[in-house]
This record gives C-alpha cells, structure tokens and sequence, in this order.
C-alpha cells in the first residue's frame, strides 16, 4: 500500500441524480421477477391442493396417527361435524373427504384448476367461518386464519385458471 495514494484518487461508485437509477433498478427487477410468476404459481397450486390429501386420510381413515386431530374414520368425522352443526354429519364428512381426495389432487396438478379451486375453496372457507366461530381467529387454537388462507390460495385459481405449468395447459383444455 502506497502512502502517495489517497481516496480521491480510488476510483468512486456513481451517485444518481434524483433516484432514477434506483427506480430503474426496481423496474427492472419487476421485469425479471414477472417471469417468476407462472412457476410460483403453480406451486402454490400444488402446495395448497396436495396439502387435502393427508388432512383426508388422517381424519377419514385414521393414516398419521397420534397427529392431535380428534377422528380418525369417517364416521368420526361425520359425528365430529354432526356435533358442530354441520348436518347431516355423514353427507358433509363424506363430501369433505371426496373433495379433499379428488379435487384436491386435481387442483395440484391444474386439471379442470377452476373447478377444482372452487370445491375446495368454498369447503375452506365454510371451514374457515366454522373455526371463527368455533375455535376463535388464530391457527394454533385450529382457528379461522389457517383455514381462510388455505380457502384464498384455492380460490385464486377460479380466477386464474391452472397457468402455463398445468394439465390444463398441456391438454388444450380452456378452463
């Protein structure tokens, strides 16, 4: 390190006038992260619709045992909402556990997306206003906020359809 060398003469980032070059960058970030959208899309997609599947199997056929949720057949299931107003129990047990099993899997995958989205969004939001009214707001008392923001993810691809990374797509089909 030389003594005759001093800071002035170190070569100095540039200053922008105003932000510009910050704004700039901020546009262009948005550019590059809009191609991030369909894959992201899709995950969340598949995330939120593969997640119905082991709730189904737990609390329908009693897979996962010793999980904390309180049934674990389909006939617990029905008595379980039964006993919550949800009647008939058996109808509702056994149209949660289809919905779950079957729309469910055909949400991950973007197959017929809208309609899948809505079976298992409305089911999520009915039990979302069931555990507002039940368990209060907070998902670790099994209230309201797990379940209604499980609903909008399902719901959003009523909206959206299955993306560019979906069965719908592949296959040509338009919903």
């Amino acid at each position: 390190w030389s003594s005759d060398v001093c800071s002035s003469d170190l070569p100095q980032p540039e200053r922008s006038r105003h932000g510009k070059d910050e704004l700039m960058d901020l546009a262009a970030l948005g550019a590059t992260m809009a191609g991030a959208v369909p894959p992201m899309e899709a995950l969340l997609r598949f995330c939120a619709g593969a997640a119905l599947v082991p709730y189904a199997l737990r609390s329908s056929f009693g897979f996962f045992k010793n999980t904390g949720v309180p049934v674990t057949s389909l006939r617990g299931t029905a008595d379980y909402m039964e006993r919550f107003g949800w009647r008939p129990g058996m109808f509702w047990a056994v149209a949660s556990t289809l919905n779950n099993l079957f729309m469910g899997p055909l949400l991950a995958l973007g197959l017929l997306t809208r309609i899948a989205g809505a079976g298992c969004g409305l089911l999520l939001a009915m039990s979302a206003l069931h555990h507002l009214r039940k368990d209060g707001y907070f998902a670790n008392q099994n209230g309201f906020e797990h379940y209604a923001l499980w609903a909008l993810c399902c719901l959003y691809f009523i909206a959206r359809g299955g993306g560019p990374y979906s069965l719908d797509a592949l296959l040509g089909i338009p919903l």
